[in-house]
């Protein structure tokens, strides 16, 4: 084995609340498309069982919490009986190895259009402005978002309802958590941010209203799960989906201080220099002030490697790292980390396909590690 490994912050074992992990090395899976009618196929066992090992941590792609929830084709859901027993198979796959598995909860508000909605209704949002620029679902042709409608108060309690009614299922599934996606310019993120928001009444305007809806999505999932088997996910610095802020240091800020009175297990954050998915810049800012801030544990996600993630973890700057695209070619990556081993290269032509072994389960291992 190399002794360089031995040494290294990722794969020093940490504590996240009641779950031992083994390394600091997260899967954050991103979203494939490989559902249907928002039913996890049964290549799923496969995909996540490859990628789970003892003490791993491993947070599921995101999965609908409601009908309204769609941004694309093909995405799970877990807000029905029918989604949960599909999901079982998979997390008793991912429990077998060891694995500790989280659902993410998800809702796209206007990063959708009538295609996806029911009965051809507009996507929900904070708001009825439109995203302008096109849509590239599931790697197709673009398309157009379509207008939202602008939930009024009693509507905006009824989603956060589906979110904790989504968080329990996702517990009865055999999850042993959620993740609250709260990034990226989706819904939870498009309330946060004042380039979306204009809504003049108390879910909008200040920064404390604009907080308003994630706080009482994370109230209400906590209360529902109990707040040790919830995190959320954040983007305060990035403008994905036209999702941007005027002031993202203090939305980051206050929101990893407002997230300590619920008491969560943890808070995962995109850094700053991720721009969007596929921009990335160089920045000072950074997201130290929220890591001090946040009592719980603290999840960087954005352009991680291995040398990168071992300083941000052994300089303090984060308990855990989150990897999705390597994670996605490397079904061993921990142990590719800890070997400092090749790594496999994505295909992202193949990110988004419905085949059920392409892209998907086919990646190789290590030929030390791989079992036929």
């Amino acid at each position: 084995m190399n002794m360089e490994g031995k040494s290294l912050a990722l794969m020093t074992p940490y504590k996240m609340g009641q779950f031992n992990l083994s390394h600091g090395v997260v899967l954050a899976l991103l979203t494939r498309l490989r559902s249907y009618n928002c039913v996890t196929q049964p290549h799923a066992i496969l995909c996540y069982s490859q990628r789970a090992a003892k003490g791993g941590f491993l947070i599921a792609e995101a999965s609908l919490i409601s009908d309204t929830a769609t941004g694309g084709p093909n995405m799970p859901g877990i807000w029905m009986k029918e989604y949960v027993e599909a999901w079982k198979p998979v997390v008793d796959a991912v429990h077998e190895k060891g694995g500790i598995f989280f659902c993410q909860l998800f809702h796209g508000g206007r990063v959708s259009n009538y295609d996806y909605q029911p009965n051809g209704q507009p996507p929900i949002s904070c708001t009825d402005k439109a995203i302008i620029s096109k849509v590239h679902i599931g790697g197709s042709g673009g398309a157009e978002f379509s207008t939202p409608h602008r939930l009024s108060v009693e509507e905006i309690s009824q989603v956060i309802n589906d979110f904790r009614i989504a968080a329990k299922k996702a517990i009865e599934a055999g999850f042993d958590g959620v993740e609250i996606h709260g990034a990226n310019g989706y819904l939870v993120d498009q309330f946060m941010k004042d380039r979306v928001n204009d809504r003049t009444d108390e879910y909008g305007g200040s920064l404390e209203n604009r907080c308003r809806f994630p706080l009482e999505v994370v109230k209400a999932v906590a209360d529902e799960v109990g707040a040790d088997k919830v995190g959320i996910r954040l983007s305060p610095f990035a403008d994905y989906n036209e999702s941007g802020d005027s002031n993202p240091d203090a939305l980051g800020l206050y929101m990893a201080l407002s997230l300590n009175q619920y008491g969560i297990l943890y808070c995962h954050v995109i850094e700053p220099r991720m721009i969007t998915q596929f921009e990335r810049i160089e920045t000072k800012t950074s997201l130290l002030p929220m890591r001090k801030a946040f009592g719980g544990t603290f999840i960087v996600a954005g352009g991680y490697n291995r040398d990168d993630g071992n300083e941000v973890i052994g300089n303090g700057g984060a308990d855990l790292v989150a990897f999705g695209r390597w994670y996605l070619a490397n079904p061993d990556l921990p142990k590719r980390f800890e070997l400092n081993a090749p790594l496999n290269m994505y295909d992202r032509s193949t990110f988004y396909s419905q085949d059920p072994i392409i892209g998907y389960t086919d990646y190789p291992f290590l030929e030390s590690t791989y079992q036929h």
